[in-house]
């Protein structure tokens, strides 16, 4: 790409990205900002200003040169220095501050755009850091999302209603060929430190859910107890069911005979043709244990998404090589819940799975863990310092990721307990023996 056009580009995604935060910040009232909505989420007014520091750091002093404009409030900005229950008690830049805050350092970086050589050194090559503050934002704003969907209070965001489903029944499960494919990127110009680098895998055939499992489906292992019978549970999902009381999905309430939810503050009842939210690993590995599947590897995940068997080669999104529109997957928060299962068949992968790409994250059974040939850049914490068997891996991106933070082989990580984020799952099972693909 042209270096002005790659200009455009990086200040196109930077201008978005602002433009949610923006949104997101300026829904609620300075009471709203300053107050911790969960114990597990940050005030969103520290989101703000973080947001600030992280591009102060890497694009007006790093690759600006500039003088610093805020170095006082760094160590409050650095999320391994203060735990999310604690930040609350800091003294934090109030509501004003913050915001002017961001402001100065954007204008800032804008400078910085027109003039630093996009070449010559692996952080400014092909506007790298550009793009990771971008990515940084936009899951920033994501997180934010999940604070709102955490506040109590009336609604304050607004989105478009759920798209329809597009033709007819979906069949329950795809074939997914075994064999090598190439996993992660050693081409994506913005991709992240633990995509890299690419590196061929071999996975077994398997097969793989059509779409994420829905509401409707989930409702069935609840109503046949699910959440009470021990033989579903690992021995950490079930005791970690029973020390918090857990009987079904985040934000679910059940009203005589049916299921309802609050989502960002609507009260509604579940729609079961929507993939289920907001479920933990420990509840999607035991759907999958009830229903006598299994949750798939990162692997073959990505091969479902990716392995295009005609070509031999992996594409970068489900579709091919494109970037994200609206008809391809639900992000962005546009609509603000996952998307009915068939909304998407401009989406689908060679596999014939849908909506692979956005609507919630899926949980697979991997660890985190880096890449053969990893190599941590640029600083240990974005990746390396979270990889062993604590943290699981999650693909596809949400309903709440922005097109600029995902791709085919984008790596998500967290606690197996979380619930708060936007996440679901697929199952996956084995080809039995003499079974045709």
């Amino acid at each position: 790409m042209p270096v002005q056009d790659l200009r455009a580009h990086a200040a196109e995604a930077l201008t978005r990205a602002r433009a949610r935060s923006t949104a997101l910040t300026d829904a609620v009232d300075d009471s709203d900002l300053v107050r911790q909505h969960s114990k597990l989420m940050s005030p969103l007014v520290w989101d703000l200003a973080h947001i600030g520091s992280q591009e102060e750091l890497w694009l007006v002093r790093d690759v600006g040169g500039r003088t610093p404009i805020r170095p006082d409030i760094d160590e409050l900005y650095d999320a391994f220095k203060h735990a999310r229950a604690d930040r609350p008690g800091l003294p934090l830049l109030d509501p004003a501050q913050a915001r002017a805050y961001v402001r100065e350092v954007r204008a800032k970086a804008f400078d910085v755009l027109e003039t630093a050589p996009l070449e010559g050194r692996r952080l400014t090559e092909s506007a790298f850091a550009f793009g990771m503050i971008t990515q940084h934002e936009q899951q920033h704003d994501e997180t934010m999302l999940a604070t709102h969907q955490l506040r109590k209070g009336d609604p304050v965001l607004r989105a478009e209603p759920a798209p329809p489903r597009r033709g007819g029944p979906l069949p329950p499960e795809v074939f997914v060929p075994g064999g090598p494919f190439v996993m992660g990127t050693s081409a994506e110009p913005w991709a992240l430190d633990n995509e890299r680098p690419a590196h061929e895998t071999t996975v077994d055939a398997f097969y793989l859910d059509t779409a994420p499992v829905t509401n409707g489906a989930f409702t069935e292992f609840l109503d046949a107890g699910g959440y009470t019978e021990r033989r579903w549970w690992s021995e950490d999902g079930w005791s970690y069911l029973r020390e918090h009381g857990i009987s079904a999905p985040r934000f679910w309430h059940r009203e005589q005979d049916a299921w309802w939810r609050t989502r960002f503050g609507v009260y509604e009842r579940v729609p079961s043709d929507q993939p289920v939210v907001h479920v933990s690993y420990y509840e999607a590995e035991a759907y999958a244990a009830w229903a006598g599947r299994r949750l798939p590897t990162e692997a073959e995940w990505e091969k479902a998404a990716r392995f295009d068997p005609e070509t031999g080669e992996s594409r970068r999104f489900p579709w091919g090589n494109d970037e994200p529109t609206p008809s391809r997957a639900n992000l962005g928060q546009r609509h603000l819940s996952p998307a009915p299962v068939g909304a998407y068949p401009d989406g689908v992968s060679p596999a014939g799975a849908h909506q692979l790409i956005g609507d919630v994250w899926e949980w697979t059974s991997s660890d985190f863990h880096g890449y053969p040939g990893f190599s941590a850049f640029p600083y240990r914490e974005y990746s390396e310092v979270f990889f062993g068997p604590g943290y699981k891996v999650l693909r596809g991106g949400s309903f709440g990721t922005d097109a600029a933070a995902i791709r085919g082989t984008f790596r998500n990580w967290d606690y197996p307990i979380r619930r708060q984020i936007f996440a679901g799952f697929r199952c996956a099972r084995d080809v039995s023996p003499g079974e045709m693909g």
